[in-house]
């Protein structure tokens, strides 16, 4: 019934001032519309998110938001020099050096916005 239907993650911010100037002056997205709830985030081929204001705390145990990238590498050394910090993990796939894990099917990475909500990145093995 649903599956016909656009989705969009939604992101709570307990300061929506700091979440604005992370997600728009840090990782560049772009507001596509500025809502009584919150600011909606457009993103590649159609997607896109919602930051609202919320006084309940993510647990920032689990990936909030994935985000396909083409160059894993490339980005997660741009976005250190954007100030991001990177989450280190301990499994054998993992490598602390970069930042990445890498699976048979995808490499990726992760990294908390400034409100707690967990991100993560991905490259999908052969594709973009």
């Amino acid at each position: 019934m649903l599956g016909r239907y656009r989705v969009h993650p939604t992101l709570p911010a307990a300061d929506m001032a700091r979440a604005r100037r992370f997600y728009e002056d840090v990782l560049g997205f772009e507001p596509s519309a500025e809502l009584p709830g919150g600011v909606m985030y457009g993103a590649g081929e159609g997607s896109r998110f919602l930051v609202f204001p919320s006084s309940g705390k993510p647990s920032g145990d689990h990936t909030q938001v994935g985000i396909t990238v083409d160059d894993l590498p490339t980005t997660v050394r741009e976005l250190e020099s954007r100030g991001v910090t990177f989450e280190d993990y301990d499994f054998p796939q993992f490598d602390r050096a970069t930042h990445v894990a890498t699976f048979p099917a995808n490499r990726s990475a992760w990294f908390k916005d400034t409100e707690g909500n967990l991100l993560g990145i991905v490259q999908f093995v052969g594709q973009g």
